[in-house]
């Protein structure tokens, strides 16, 4: 029998519905309500920063901290190929260069000795990501920027919860980024979060998030009259999307839980397929499994041939991710043509990202393995 089997699917529970309809009820502080600053607090807290800012999405974290680090024209950031284009596309918010470097084959994360090549005078930050629930060799990393005198900004839009040795990931470096759209391990809907342990920074992101507006109050409920002192955009979160967060928190422990037993599960099932290759967690790694992804050994046909064979079984999966560098704007403006980055794009060939969210059943499980096991069993 057919089923229907999305990518992801959001939990939630009573406790979210009643999280935001107590904003709404309130008639007031729709926009900069408590909820937001209990909500960052949390989040400060459960990761082990000073510092927490939220803000309307990811890509707004990662734009909001290059301006609060002075990042920009003539500034080169090292970046990933292997990433969500937001990432690379940050360094041209503020008019830098996005260099990228490429990724080992064991986190999918930034390789340490190809951001040790591609070091220039004009290099000022790096900005390593750590991949669907996984931290990147973020250590090593970490190592290299203070050796370079780089700043270091993490993007941990996919693995709130993530740790090595015990550490979270977006405690490592000058900041980090946070992202909470549908399929992350917590969701607010859209959201973002920039984590720092410098009170200068911050400072500075409190006013690049909300128009270069010095507020001493909310500025929604004081008569108190503001100046604007800086250039500024609207960056903040929503009230109603930080009471989500706050419900989505309190469960994070158990979402992770969850992700990580059905994670546990195909690997065991899909485990001795010839062709496939299943995630595997370093030592002293905590995977908090945002994403299943797993590697094609014959490449992008037989892994295009696999997306469509389980598209029609209704097993919906995707290509996390192409390379940035290979996209038509990157191309077009760049001069990109492919064989830049040899062991990215080979990488991403053979990545497929299946199903995975905490209520996935057993039988679904299930389901999408036999469809795997059928598919390579006939080659």
């Amino acid at each position: 029998m057919k089923r229907n089997i999305p990518l992801f699917k959001i939990y939630w529970d009573e406790q979210d519905i009643d999280m935001v309809n107590s904003v709404i009820r309130k008639g007031l502080n729709w926009s900069s309500g408590p909820e937001i600053k209990e909500f960052e607090k949390m989040v400060a807290d459960y990761v082990g920063v000073e510092y927490t800012l939220a803000v309307n999405s990811g890509t707004s974290a990662l734009h909001a901290i290059l301006i609060a680090n002075g990042l920009g024209h003539g500034d080169e950031i090292i970046v990933p190929s292997f990433t969500f284009i937001a990432t690379a596309n940050a360094a041209l918010f503020v008019g830098a260069k996005p260099i990228f470097a490429e990724i080992e084959s064991q986190t999918y994360g930034l390789d340490p000795n190809d951001i040790e090549n591609k070091i220039t005078t004009k290099t000022k930050a790096i900005i390593p990501v750590h991949y669907g629930g996984l931290s990147c060799q973020i250590e090593k990393i970490r190592d290299i920027a203070k050796r370079h005198n780089l700043i270091l900004i993490e993007d941990a839009a996919e693995s709130l919860g993530a740790m090595v040795n015990g550490k979270r990931v977006g405690s490592f470096g000058d900041a980090a980024i946070l992202s909470f759209c549908g399929p992350k391990v917590i969701t607010t809907g859209e959201g973002g979060m920039v984590l720092t342990n410098s009170s200068e920074t911050y400072e500075k992101l409190k006013l690049v998030c909300s128009h270069g507006r010095a507020e001493s109050s909310n500025y929604f409920t004081s008569a108190e009259q503001m100046d604007y002192v800086t250039l500024g955009y609207n960056f903040r979160m929503p009230t109603m999307n930080a009471a989500l967060g706050i419900a989505q928190i309190t469960k994070i422990a158990y979402l992770i839980e969850k992700r990580q037993n059905n994670a546990n599960h195909l690997s065991e099932v899909l485990e001795g397929i010839e062709g496939l290759q299943t995630p595997k967690v370093p030592e002293g790694y905590f995977h908090v499994r945002q994403m299943y992804t797993i590697s094609v050994a014959d490449g992008k046909g037989t892994r295009d041939n696999l997306k469509k064979y389980l598209a029609e079984r209704g097993i919906m999966s995707r290509v996390y991710f192409d390379p940035v560098h290979l996209s038509v704007f990157y191309k077009r403006e760049f001069g990109y043509k492919g064989g830049e980055l040899p062991i990215t794009e080979a990488i991403c060939n053979n990545v497929l990202t299946l199903p995975l969210f905490p209520q996935m059943s057993h039988e679904e499980v299930e389901y999408v393995a036999d469809a795997l096991r059928h598919f390579f069993s006939r080659r």
